[in-house]
């Protein structure tokens, strides 16, 4: 009796060891690639957090071959590419398990097994953007996924107004509370909370083509429509024909245009302008998206204007084509 006691001890002993063993092996992932076309080299492991891939590891290709090891926090959308500067590398979704990847960066492919992340992910990436309907069959199915805020963040964050945000970060599971996506929703929605009808505009200063000093709240008593874009942008420069006609139709009723420039460079900024006819008050600080003002009006995408009525404060935003001539036709009777 003695003996079989011990020895059921010592057997309940032994399978926790493998427990715990089999459970220490998964505490970090492992990588195990291949990439077409190349022998030698680098390949960089990125990760996509604070709104950018950034560098969290790089490796050496040996006879067509690389290793990464590591652990993750959580799930999350990481990407490999062999140029160190790409910002549209070859994007995965990967958590603390062994993957095995085939990396064709001619062909812009990314083969991944071993991740259920990744499964998600494949079935999804590259449609949704396209398709609303698909991202919300993609919430209604797996809200508790990382994979899904991920794509929203990547695909719908930075066109969508606050009440559409918060209605899909309202349908993500409480699970993912915290997370690195979730979060990126949630400051978006706090920036965007600032920005609704009715409040008050956060106030800017930037230089015009000049060298001077151009002041927001300068402009308090007109109906302002600061209107963000780029002589890059290929959107704004179909958008300012309406902006023009808008100018012409409306500026002599307490009306008038401030354009916030995404530009890089003077000269660019100053041909489009002239070329579009664009002949009210233009800033530029040339930081591109990196520009303040961009990040304190939650602007991620251009062209997006903000419509403010003589006290600063906001009558609409987004507005385009039609609309904007017909909300300009409302509140300038």
């Amino acid at each position: 009796m003695f003996m079989n006691v011990r020895k059921l001890i010592l057997a309940g002993a032994a399978s926790l060891l493998v427990v715990a063993c089999a459970q220490e092996k998964k505490e970090g992932y492992v990588i195990e690639g291949e990439i077409a076309g190349i022998q030698t080299g680098t390949v960089y492991l990125k990760c996509y957090r604070n709104g950018a891939f950034e560098e969290v590891d790089s490796a050496a290709i040996e006879n067509g071959k690389f290793t990464f090891k590591g652990t993750s926090d959580e799930p999350l959308a990481y990407a490999l590419t062999t140029v160190k500067e790409n910002k549209r590398p070859q994007v995965f979704f990967l958590s603390n398990e062994s993957v095995q990847v085939k990396l064709d960066e001619m062909q812009k492919q990314l083969q991944v097994s071993g991740s259920p992340e990744q499964d998600l992910y494949a079935q999804y990436e590259g449609r949704v953007s396209e398709d609303a309907a698909l991202m919300d069959s993609l919430f209604a199915r797996h809200s508790d996924s990382p994979v899904s805020a991920y794509l929203f963040v990547r695909n719908l964050l930075s066109r969508l107004d606050y009440a559409s945000v918060k209605a899909y970060r309202d349908r993500l599971d409480a699970s993912l509370e915290g997370t690195e996506y979730v979060r990126q929703i949630d400051t978006q929605l706090a920036l965007l909370s600032r920005l609704q009808v009715g409040a008050e505009t956060p106030d800017f200063t930037l230089p015009d083509a000049e060298g001077n000093d151009v002041r927001l709240s300068s402009f308090r008593g007109k109906y302002v429509l600061i209107d963000f874009w780029a002589s890059w942008c290929p959107d704004c420069r179909k958008e300012n024909p309406v902006i023009v006609k808008a100018w012409n139709q409306f500026k002599d009723k307490n009306f008038t245009i401030l354009g916030v420039s995404l530009d890089r460079k003077k000269e660019p900024w100053l041909q489009a302008i002239e070329k579009d006819g664009l002949t009210w008050t233009h800033v530029c600080d040339f930081k591109d998206w990196n520009s303040d003002v961009a990040k304190m009006y939650a602007v991620k995408w251009i062209p997006k204007s903000f419509l403010l009525d003589p006290e600063g404060k906001i009558v609409a935003s987004g507005l385009e084509g039609d609309a904007l001539l017909d909300k300009l036709q409302e509140v300038l009777k």
